[in-house]
């Protein structure tokens, strides 16, 4: 199960680390994610594939999209991660966490599920009382995140915190192509026990080490650039029948390209020159982001 990490779980409290202080990598840097050049109007955008975890290797990026963000008018994300953090919070309450002293989550789960959770939280050093008052959705966000962890990748070292981190450098200008009250509104509109399916696909996942292969794959299909890789992604992302896969596809993907896709055309439409980075899931498959750029007449060059 391929799940689609939002950028809400990256690092609502986190401080990056200055990137220029660190040692610099290899000279050139490597390609990484996806990056397309869309062109209308004499306008010109970058759209780049990010992915909501990182690790301090990843950076700095390669010449390309570095040259478009030092040049561009405006920085687009799908949500900014160092934005408002009373934003965050208020979405996180509403949205991610129960109310009236509602819960534990566990007690959603189906009876054999919870003490397999118990373990996985054992597992991840997190202290199950932390996550009492979670809906079960944000309990399985948490573990996939620690999953993520424990192949190498920090969730506070993602690219959209390093994009974020650099525009405010630059002073350049920052909008958000969503909000996070919206993403984990997607989230919130599941049924209790959808949510628990949800959670209980997410253990499943991770008990079999299919998380782990998941994330390994993606995060080293966008380390590298691999088009082929990253296509083989998506299409086992649409053939996946759980519920978490279907959801992943239809809503978290298919859902949000359209209005996505909308946003960078608005932007395209009034900045000379922008860079726009979303999750590279975005960017590749059937209905990817991209396409719907070309089906609104827009010239869209794929770089790598």
């Amino acid at each position: 199960m391929f799940c689609c990490l939002f950028v809400f779980t990256a690092a609502p409290n986190a401080t990056p680390r200055a990137w220029a202080d660190d040692a610099a990598p290899p000279s050139p840097a490597p390609d990484r994610g996806a990056l397309f050049r869309i062109e209308g109007s004499g306008h010109v955008a970058w759209l780049f594939g990010t992915i909501h975890v990182g690790s301090q290797s990843f950076y700095p990026l390669e010449p390309r999209i570095t040259a478009a963000l030092q040049t561009a008018r405006v920085l687009a994300l799908e949500v900014d991660p160092l934005g408002s953090q009373d934003d965050i919070a208020r979405a996180v309450r509403e949205y991610g966490i129960y109310q009236n002293g509602r819960g534990p989550a566990s007690a959603e789960l189906h009876a054999a599920y919870r003490p397999r959770l118990d373990r996985l939280l054992r597992q991840f050093d997190v202290a199950p009382a932390s996550v009492a008052p979670m809906k079960p959705w944000m309990i399985a966000s948490l573990l996939t995140v620690r999953e993520f962890e424990t192949q190498g990748y920090q969730s506070e070292l993602a690219v959209e915190v390093w994009l974020s981190k650099g525009a405010r450098e630059r002073k350049q200008k920052i909008v958000e192509l969503e909000s996070v009250q919206a993403q984990m509104a997607l989230f919130g509109r599941m049924s209790t026990g959808d949510q628990a399916l949800f959670l209980q696909e997410t253990i499943d996942a991770i008990d079999k080490r299919e998380q782990a292969s998941d994330a390994r794959a993606i995060a080293q299909a966008w380390a590298t650039a691999d088009k082929a890789a990253l296509e083989r992604i998506a299409e086992k992302t649409a053939s996946d029948e759980s519920f978490s896969g279907r959801f992943v596809t239809r809503v978290l993907l298919a859902g949000r390209n359209p209005l996505l896709a909308d946003g960078i055309a608005k932007l395209l439409a009034r900045e000379t020159s922008s860079v726009a980075a979303i999750g590279v899931l975005h960017l590749v498959g059937k209905g990817s982001v991209p396409e719907l750029l070309r089906q609104k007449g827009l010239r869209v060059e794929r770089i790598y």
